[in-house]
């Protein structure tokens, strides 16, 4: 799966986005499932994809790729786990669209995190595409966050935190194929799901769902990324991934339901121009 190497970066990073933007409609297409077994399935359909691909990519190099990753991948496969966890509980117990809209509160994250750690520069265009994003976000979120939701909402911020991790690492280190690093995040998420479930037997329409939750919208959508980001500036990362915020609760509206207020339109129309805008700067991106 070389050939992922010569597609550029900002387009894997999108393809990567929408994977991941259908990550809401399925934890809550799941009929009988606790999100402790969500997150048990869908990482251990994850860590198997991750497997399949890194088996395929290096074959007898396969633990050499995971040694390589040494420290600094260890730490940031263990973080991305508890990014996972997160993720879904706040999935759980919030909406899906202010789910996605906190998550990409890894937008300022990557700026900052880049320009303090990588020493990376943010352009006037980046910038004003930041600003203009969580602009949009605010509109969004004005108004609709509830206490009972609040946990929910809260856990969302652990995730792109987490991502932040993720992106500073594959961009710290780019001779060094970061994407075992994801194995170790996923085995991780599964480890956690099965200490915090009481059984992890479920449903076979559940076990589909943990499928392809696991094997398609998370395994691939972070390969993608993994694999983009060595070649994508921090700040056009976290600028790109706001489609994912567009998308997910689009796709909650459409299949399950879940209507999002005009306020959110309106915001997500604005974040979708942000991103739009962010493509102009991509001449940068060797």
């Amino acid at each position: 799966m070389n050939f992922l190497n010569k597609i550029p970066g900002p387009f894997l990073v999108f393809l990567g986005a929408c994977t991941l933007s259908f990550g809401g409609l399925l934890v809550k297409s799941f009929e009988g499932a606790n999100l402790w077994q969500i997150l048990f399935w869908r990482s251990a359909f994850f860590s198997i994809v991750v497997l399949f691909f890194l088996i395929i990519n290096y074959k007898k190099n396969f633990f050499l790729s995971i040694y390589k990753v040494g420290l600094p991948g260890t730490f940031g496969g263990i973080v991305l786990s508890c990014g996972y966890a997160g993720y879904v509980f706040a999935m759980y117990n919030t909406t899906v669209a202010n789910a996605n809209f906190i998550i990409q509160t890894q937008t300022i994250f990557l700026a900052i995190f880049g320009y303090i750690f990588l020493k990376e520069q943010i352009s006037k265009l980046t910038l004003a595409s930041i600003f203009l994003a969580f602009g949009g976000i605010f509109i969004m979120l004005g108004g609709s966050l509830t206490s009972g939701q609040m946990i929910g909402n809260i856990a969302a911020f652990i995730m792109p935190i987490s991502f932040a991790v993720l992106i500073l690492t594959v961009r710290k280190y780019p001779s060094i194929d970061m994407v075992p690093l994801q194995l170790i995040a996923g085995i991780g998420a599964l480890i956690i799901g099965y200490l915090f479930s009481k059984t992890i037997i479920i449903s076979t329409h559940d076990i589909f769902l943990g499928f392809v939750a696991g094997f398609f919208q998370v395994g691939l959508g972070f390969i993608f990324i993994t694999i983009g980001a060595k070649t994508t500036p921090s700040a056009i990362v976290g600028i790109i991934m706001l489609t994912e915020a567009i998308l997910g609760p689009l796709w909650a509206w459409l299949f399950i339901n879940e209507t999002p207020p005009l306020v959110v339109l309106l915001g997500g129309s604005i974040v979708l121009l942000a991103v739009l805008l962010q493509f102009f700067n991509l001449k940068i991106v060797k």
